[in-house]
């Protein structure tokens, strides 16, 4: 008892809201920008959208389902906070992407130009992902399910975020056209770089 009420006084306001707008931020993009423009993700995200082409289950709940089994596989290696952070980033991500079906697309035409919706999807999931990891927390269940893996595996955590990229890339290969899975090769790498930029935000290097 004395451990869990230590962790939740670790929880903060501020992050709590950082990670409310990471999520919506995600959510957004990928509701505007990949589902439209079918450039895919890799890992939780990517497969989420590959759910919604394949049989029409909306992100907007396919991510909490593939979160609460990603968290859940992998719960005993995080503390309260980051759960409690990544439950509220998904739950933004979630109600972001569902208020954003109920209207027509802001820009449709985005879906006849794969490599800019590449470009400016990976702003949305490197701002959005990003802002959430900053502040503690993970709107998808990636974070749990590679680090789970690595630790089932011995293999080191940035070849399991590769492995798991890749696989669901190849997967899109199913049912989107190989230029939208190299556009899709874009993101994933452009995104990645944009989410290890923010974390260094407000960094201070020790001597």
């Amino acid at each position: 008892m004395a451990y869990l009420i230590s962790e939740i006084r670790k929880i903060t306001l501020k992050n709590l809201l950082l990670n409310a707008l990471g999520g919506a931020i995600l959510g957004f993009g990928l509701m505007e920008v990949h589902s439209i423009a079918h450039v895919t993700e890799g890992g939780a995200l990517g497969l989420t959208l590959l759910m919604d082409i394949w049989f029409g289950f909306s992100p907007a709940w396919t991510s909490i389902i593939l979160n609460i089994a990603f968290y859940t596989f992998g719960i005993k290696m995080f503390g309260v906070p980051f759960v409690v952070y990544s439950l509220v980033s998904a739950g933004a991500f979630s109600g972001a992407y569902a208020v954003c079906e109920l209207f027509p697309p802001i820009y449709p035409e985005i879906a006849n130009l794969p490599f800019l919706a590449a470009i400016i999807g990976a702003i949305f999931v490197g701002v959005g992902v990003g802002v959430c990891v900053k502040a503690g927390g993970a709107p998808t269940g990636d974070d749990a399910l590679a680090m789970s893996l690595s630790k089932l595996s011995k293999i080191d955590i940035q070849w399991m975020y590769m492995i798991t990229d890749l696989f669901v890339l190849a997967l899109s290969l199913t049912c989107i056209p190989v230029k939208n899975v190299l556009c899709s090769l874009v993101t994933v790498t452009l995104s990645g770089q944009i989410i290890g930029l923010i974390q260094k935000i407000g960094n201070r290097k020790t001597a």
